[in-house]
C-alpha cells in the first residue's frame, strides 16, 4: 500500500433507473441492496480501503448528498467529500478531483470508481487494482478496466483491445456505448471486446495533461482565474461554486479516453456487475426454478417466469399470477408493475409521476 495511491468514488447520481426503490433524496448508492448491513457506497469504500488508506479516499457527490455521505462513512475524513454545486457528468467530476488531489500530492496515482458496483471476487479485485496502480506508476498512461464478457450484454459499454503490452494489458482500439443485440453478439464472438467497468486509473499529472490537451474548455474553467493556486485551500469551495457549473456536461470516455493515444486497458475477471437497472440487479440475485426473484418471504407466485418481485420490509402479502419477465416493485408509497427490461419507458413513468403526482414520489 503506497503513500501516493488515492481513490475517488463518484457518488452523485440519482439512480432513477432503479425507481421507485432508488429516489432522488435517497439514491441507490446509499441503499443496502443485498441485506449485508452496508450500502453500495459503504461496500465500495470498504473494498478500496483494503488498497488505499482511508485518508486518501475521496467521494465526489452533489451538495444535497454531503450529509448522507458523512453519515454513512464516518471513518472517512469529512474534508474528503467534494460537493459539486451541479451535476456535470464524469469528466468534470474527475477533473476537479484530480486538481484537488494533485495540489495535495503532485506524485499521486488515482483510481476513479463508481459507487454502485457489485464485486464477487474481492481477492482478485484487490490484486488487479493494486496491479493497475503499479502499472500507471511506471507508465505515463491512462488505464481503464475491462471485464471479460460472459454474454452478449446490451446494457454495458465495450472496450476493444489492440496490441498486447504484457500480461493482461492492451492498448485501446475503440470504445462503444451500449450496442444493439446483434452487434453485442459479434463483440462476444470476436474475443476482442471487454465490458467497460467505468473504473479508471492514472497519475494525477498525466490526467491533468489529458484534460488540457483533449478538453481545453473544461481545463480552462477549472484552471483559469487563479484556480490552480486555490486547490487544497479554503478558497477552493467558492471557486468551484462559481466556475464548476460552466464546465461542459461530458462523460470521461467522450471527453478524454476516445481522443487520447496513451489509453490502455487491463483485462480482468473478478465477478463484476454494474447495478444500474432492474434487469442488471435481477441478474445478480438468486432465483427459483422458474427464474423468479422474491426479495421477501411473503410473496406468492403462480405461473410466473423470470420475474422480479421486490418489496420493502412489510407485513403485506404480494400475490402475482401469470406474468413473465415482469418487475413488481413495491415501496411504502409507490407500486410499479411493468416489463423488467423497461428502462426507456421508465423515464416517461418517472416524469409523469413527478408532474401529475408530485415531487415526493420521485
Amino acid at each position: 500500500m503506497k503513500n501516493n495511491t488515492y481513490c475517488v468514488i463518484m457518488a452523485g447520481g440519482v439512480g432513477n433507473r432503479l425507481w421507485p426503490l432508488s429516489r432522488k433524496n435517497l439514491p441507490k448508492q446509499f441503499l443496502d441492496f443485498y441485506n449485508t448491513g452496508r450500502s453500495l457506497l459503504q461496500q465500495t469504500f470498504d473494498r478500496y480501503n483494503k488498497i488505499v488508506v482511508k485518508e486518501h479516499i475521496y467521494v465526489v457527490t452533489n451538495t444535497e448528498y454531503v450529509e448522507l455521505i458523512k453519515e454513512q462513512l464516518p471513518e472517512m475524513p469529512p474534508q474528503n467529500v467534494l460537493a459539486e454545486p451541479t451535476r456535470r457528468n464524469t469528466a468534470p467530476c474527475m477533473a476537479w478531483a484530480t486538481y484537488h488531489i494533485h495540489a495535495i500530492d503532485p506524485d499521486a496515482n488515482i483510481v476513479f470508481t463508481p459507487s454502485d458496483h457489485l464485486i464477487l471476487s474481492e481477492e482478485k479485485f484487490i490484486h488487479d487494482i493494486d496491479k493497475g496502480f503499479h502499472y500507471v506508476d511506471h507508465h505515463n498512461r491512462l488505464l481503464c478496466i475491462g471485464i471479460r464478457p460472459h454474454r452478449a450484454e446490451t446494457r454495458y459499454g465495450y472496450i476493444q483491445v489492440g496490441e498486447n503490452d504484457g500480461e493482461n494489458f492492451f492498448d485501446v482500439k475503440t470504445f462503444t456505448e451500449k450496442p444493439e443485440q446483434e452487434l453485442a453478439e459479434v463483440f462476444l464472438e470476436s474475443g476482442e471486446f471487454y465490458w467497460n467497468a467505468g473504473i479508471f486509473l492514472g497519475k494525477a499529472h498525466t490526467i491533468m495533461d489529458a484534460f488540457r490537451h483533449h478538453a481545453p474548455e473544461l481545463a480552462a474553467n477549472l484552471e483559469g482565474n487563479g484556480g490552480l493556486s486555490l486547490y487544497g485551500t479554503d478558497k477552493e469551495k467558492k471557486f468551484i461554486e462559481k466556475y464548476f457549473p460552466a464546465c461542459p456536461n461530458i462523460p470521461i470516455e467522450y471527453g478524454i479516453l476516445e481522443k487520447s493515444e496513451n489509453v490502455y486497458v487491463m483485462t480482468c475477471d473478478f465477478g463484476w456487475s454494474d447495478i444500474g437497472t432492474w434487469s442488471t440487479y435481477y441478474d445478480t440475485l438468486p432465483k427459483d426454478e422458474q427464474g423468479n426473484v422474491r426479495q421477501r418471504k411473503k410473496v406468492l407466485l403462480y405461473d410466473c417466469d423470470n420475474c422480479f418481485v421486490g418489496t420493502r420490509e412489510s407485513e403485506k402479502i404480494i400475490v402475482v399470477q401469470g406474468l413473465e419477465n415482469y418487475l413488481v416493485a413495491d415501496t411504502e408509497d409507490v407500486l410499479l408493475i411493468c416489463p423488467k427490461d423497461n428502462t426507456n419507458m421508465l423515464r416517461k413513468i418517472i416524469n409523469d409521476a413527478q408532474i401529475k403526482m408530485g415531487e415526493k414520489f420521485v
